[in-house]
């Protein structure tokens, strides 16, 4: 198995709200749209959508219930503080709870914490001593 994701989905409990969130709240661009999941724009990057959160716990085969903190955390590299706190400042105008504000980091870097609606945890970043960074932008 490679070091590769074909995509990621997160399971979300009001598909509606989770919507309003990516789209309205951080500017992200619906690609598919089926109903029971949602597929966006990914500019050449692993594809991020979401499924209900029922369904996709049956679909792999796991328990619908899901609580306390599930591991994963998905991060997002950008190229300068400033825009770690403008995203920080979107995503908690949309409905996002701060878990961490951004801030210098142990390592040297510069980054913050969200939470969205459904409780996936966004690590955001930024570190000038690296040139070669996956950089989401």
């Amino acid at each position: 198995m490679k070091a590769h994701v074909s995509s990621i989905l997160l399971a979300v409990r009001d598909m509606d709200r989770a919507k309003r969130f990516y789209t309205e709240g951080l500017g992200w661009k619906i690609k598919n749209d089926f109903g029971v999941s949602v597929f966006f724009e990914s500019d050449g990057a692993s594809p991020v959508g979401f499924y209900g959160r029922d369904g996709l716990a049956d679909m792999v085969g796991t328990s619908r219930d899901g609580s306390g903190f599930g591991g994963l955390v998905l991060t997002y590299v950008v190229r300068s503080e400033a825009r770690v706190d403008e995203i920080m400042a979107e995503a908690e105008k949309a409905g996002a709870t701060i878990l961490k504000p951004a801030g210098a980091l142990p390592w040297g870097g510069y980054g913050g914490t969200f939470a969205d609606p459904d409780g996936y945890i966004w690590s955001l970043g930024h570190s000038a001593q690296g040139q070669d960074q996956p950089y989401a932008e």
